[in-house]
């Protein structure tokens, strides 16, 4: 068996979508206190690191009697707040991360987790689920739900959607051995280029609604530098308090409205990457692929927005688990010249320029397109680098 996650777009009512939002207040006010009391803790007594998560959920009853709308929610989402905090204590003390900060209600993500306890999550039907606390919601999944089902993460995007992801146990599903190897050369005119020669084409899913979405981020600004006028002249005048940038509803709209675009743009993106990286997984049994240090490559301001458009780390991430999931296996090599050597010969011929796209090895007079060359020398080091193992 293994731990999945699947996620579900839920379509909660207005009562749902209050208790929600209530959720996230009080997992903020949990997470906010604690981390207060852990940063005066240190500051007291530098020797001591910080409180672990089983002590703070003995404070939590002490928590609720000072604030009682916290026994409103759902208990186990207090605690998993606390589980994160301490997570992110660990991280910054033992993997010297980043110290963990205070959350708000202006952030435009949103979520808390539950635990299944009692059955307390599970599918009533092909369109209703039943959540801890939010009783029966509607969703939409592509795919069945599996019965074992061990957390829920209530999740609100920016464009103003609910999602919920559902941690599941599931049966291992191998793929058929093929017997084969790949090498994969990620690229920015291609998005991914094998070494049997094949090529995944780069689809700009931002330049699709590059017009539309810029044209509501003129107007989020133009609406928000209204609004800022607005406050200013209210707070001049001194009769009444300011209104929160919140409270304008035209910032709001436009807000919600670029998100909306930012957010398909994303889904876009990953139903691409999924499909693709799922196919290698079911025809290659070993796939070979470059550890590219990505945030080095995007401070070539020339190339960094098609950088980051090409998702390389998502790839990364995807062929990991999915290895891992179907039984295949993930070789990770160096990329130390695999664009420079020729992968018939091995001949080195150096540093080649971005826009050379083609070259003749002088050792062997073999033409090499540049990308399948060097995907066949990371296939070449990864089948190196797994025998050496």
């Amino acid at each position: 068996m293994t731990l999945k996650g699947i996620k579900l777009r839920i379509y909660p009512n207005g009562f749902q979508i209050q208790h929600i939002e209530m959720n996230f207040g009080c997992v903020r006010k949990v997470w906010n206190v604690m981390l207060a009391m852990q940063k005066d803790r240190y500051e007291n007594n530098p020797d001591c690191k910080f409180v672990s998560n089983f002590d703070m959920n003995i404070l939590l009853p002490l928590l609720k009697k000072e604030h009682p709308y916290l026994k409103q929610v759902e208990s186990t989402s207090l605690q998993c707040a606390n589980k994160d905090l301490s997570e992110a204590f660990k991280n910054f003390f033992e993997e010297h991360t980043g110290y963990p900060r205070f959350k708000s209600r202006k952030y435009p993500r949103q979520s808390y987790q539950s635990k299944c306890v009692n059955h307390n999550i599970k599918q009533i039907n092909n369109s209703y689920i039943k959540l801890p606390k939010l009783g029966e919601v509607k969703f939409k999944c592509g795919r069945d739900i599996p019965e074992v089902i061990k957390s829920v993460t209530i999740r609100r995007s920016p464009a103003g959607k609910y999602y919920a992801v559902l941690t599941v146990e599931d049966e291992n599903q191998v793929f058929d051995k093929t017997q084969a190897q790949v090498g994969l050369d990620m690229g920015i005119a291609d998005l991914i280029i094998t070494s049997d020669s094949v090529k995944y084409p780069t689809i700009r899913f931002d330049k699709a609604l590059a017009k539309k979405k810029l044209n509501w981020e003129r107007k989020l600004a133009r609406r928000r530098s209204l609004a800022v006028k607005d406050r200013a002249k209210t707070k001049k005048i001194g009769l009444i308090e300011p209104r929160p940038l919140e409270d304008y509803k035209n910032v709001q709209k436009a807000k919600r409205i670029v998100a909306k675009y930012s957010e398909k743009i994303a889904n876009q993106r990953e139903d691409y990457i999924h499909k693709i990286t799922t196919q290698l997984v079911r025809d290659y049994d070993v796939i070979t692929i470059e550890d590219l240090k990505a945030s080095n490559m995007l401070k070539n301001h020339n190339l960094a927005r098609a950088i980051a458009n090409q998702s390389w780390r998502m790839i990364r991430t995807m062929l990991e688990y999915k290895c891992e999931w179907y039984g295949k296996e993930l070789v990770v090599v160096n990329p130390f010249k695999t664009s420079q050597y020729c992968a018939a010969c091995g001949y080195d011929d150096g540093k080649h320029e971005l826009d050379i796209r083609q070259w003749i090895c002088p050792n062997c007079h073999s033409n090499n397109d540049r990308d399948i060359n060097a995907s066949r020398n990371i296939l070449n080091k990864g089948l190196e680098q797994a025998l050496v193992k």
